[in-house]
């Protein structure tokens, strides 16, 4: 970081509500955009339930303004995921002022790679672990107990899974990008692995619904997510420093 591009706590501030605002804005009109399409989109979204359940069962709602809320939360989620590189974008504009300028270089792919993390890992959970889950869950149906599954709660669950799975993906970019920093290194990732995994579950339990299938979907990807992020940090990271006795040798040579 350059001494000139120090800037004081009040500019800081005033940086982050600039770039609130435009995160604001860019939601908003994903949101505009998202709504003529609510119906399609809540379709899509329900898509995978509707491949499990069996032939005459459907979503229902509850109370009268359910449907209509659920539809503007709906189109706020698709509103969410347009202006997701907006968003990266904002945040890592953000931080580069705390960078050197050979490291301000790598952000715009760092943009471009966090936005591909994020869909990926929402469409992972929309294409591999909606499906395992629902099935699991609807299995509890029999004879007289029939699920009544709500647009209210069954966009929550989604929602809340799509959103996990799309945030836990970026991994490898934040370990590589703090072992850029110096932050962390490749033996203390290799060092600290187990506890990782054991995080991996713990955070796991916490995103998803208390069943084991949802908790082991995710946790697994996140431990092959982990080994990319030692070889991205092993590639990107920042080189050791040479030893000070090694540094004064080749003073006192020159010398």
């Amino acid at each position: 970081m350059d001494v000139d591009d120090k800037l004081p706590f009040t500019a800081h501030l005033e940086e982050l509500r600039k770039r609130l605002i435009v995160c604001f804005v860019a939601i908003g009109i994903g949101f505009v955009a998202s709504y003529g399409f609510k119906e399609y989109l809540f379709s899509i979204l329900v898509h995978p339930l509707r491949q499990v359940m069996k032939n005459g069962e459907t979503l229902i709602y509850t109370g009268l303004p359910e449907a209509f809320f659920t539809y503007l939360k709906v189109s706020l989620l698709s509103g969410l995921m347009l202006a997701t590189p907006v968003l990266l974008y904002q945040f890592w504009m953000f931080v580069a002022p705390g960078l050197y300028r050979k490291e301000r270089r790598i952000l715009i792919p760092i943009v471009l790679l966090s936005s591909l993390f994020f869909i990926g890992g929402s469409l992972f959970g929309y294409f591999i672990v909606f499906p395992w889950g629902f099935k699991f869950f609807l299995g509890f149906a029999t004879d007289y107990i029939r699920p009544l599954p709500s647009m209210k709660e069954y966009l929550g669950f989604s929602a809340k899974l799509l959103l996990a799975f799309g945030l836990v993906f970026e991994l490898p970019l934040v370990i590589t990008f703090l072992a850029r920093l110096g932050l962390v290194t490749v033996p203390f990732l290799k060092k600290n692995r187990k506890y990782a995994v054991l995080l991996f579950f713990a955070g796991a339990a916490i995103l998803t619904p208390p069943d084991v299938v949802t908790q082991v979907m995710m946790a697994l990807p996140l431990m092959l997510l982990y080994e990319i992020s030692i070889l991205g940090a092993r590639i990107f990271g920042r080189a050791k420093p040479p030893p000070e006795s090694a540094a004064d040798d080749a003073a006192a040579e020159s010398g």
